[in-house]
């Protein structure tokens, strides 16, 4: 059987690095790209700069789709057909788009009302397994990640700058999602099985100012 040409929504962080691995291990997919959305240079909420997004895109050895947004909300309409017409214009076969979501929330009903219609499947490697379980998956299988944001109303913003990591999840308080499913914490992977070498991050400061507090860094690949 044909394999099933698939690009993965990424945001530079643990949950599309898992799913990633687990569609490289999957003999029915063949992945063939990354799509990233991202505004005045930045992931949304990852604040992950674009330009180590296509760190991260070379180190893994695939085409990166970057959709420019014009706001971090845009109207549904404007941001489905940007990232379908991104989609359609890269040149590359595509049979199906995956996505790192988990919980079963809606969020799958959403993402098929504008990719099916394109003219794809979705797919969702990780949804409606449990966090806990996701959780240590993603450390048993080496992903080195860096907690980057902390959404203070959520989470305080003592956890913005460590590292991801048993000591890390246990130390959470009840109630947060251990993957920060909820947007409690989002995160950057430096590391991980897939990448052919890591990113270096040398932490700055933690932009402190609003109610995201954002662990600015300096980067190289080593």
């Amino acid at each position: 059987m044909k394999p099933i040409n698939v690009v993965i929504s990424w945001s530079s962080g643990k949950d599309s690095t898992l799913t990633l691995l687990r569609l490289l291990d999957d003999p029915q997919y063949r992945v063939v790209g990354l799509v990233t959305t991202y505004l005045e240079d930045e992931v949304p909420f990852q604040a992950t700069p674009i330009d180590v997004v296509r760190q991260q895109a070379s180190l893994i050895g695939l085409p990166l789709i970057t959709v420019a947004l014009p706001s971090v909300f845009p109207p549904n309409d404007v941001y489905q057909s940007m990232v379908v017409n991104s989609l359609k214009t890269s040149k590359l076969e595509i049979d199906a788009v995956a996505f790192g979501d988990m919980f079963c929330n809606g969020i799958a009903d959403y993402r098929r009302s504008y990719i099916e219609p394109a003219g794809w499947q979705c797919i969702f490697p990780l949804m409606g397994e449990s966090s806990q379980d996701l959780a240590k998956e993603i450390l048993t299988r080496g992903i080195e990640t860096l907690v980057t944001t902390v959404d203070t109303e959520q989470l305080d913003g003592r956890y913005c700058g460590q590292w991801y990591s048993a000591e890390f999840i246990a130390a959470l308080p009840s109630g947060v999602d251990p993957c920060g499913e909820d947007g409690e914490f989002h995160t950057l992977v430096v590391a991980a099985p897939c990448f052919k070498g890591q990113l270096e991050i040398v932490p700055s400061y933690i932009d402190r100012t609003a109610r995201f507090h954002y662990q600015r860094y300096q980067y190289s690949i080593g």
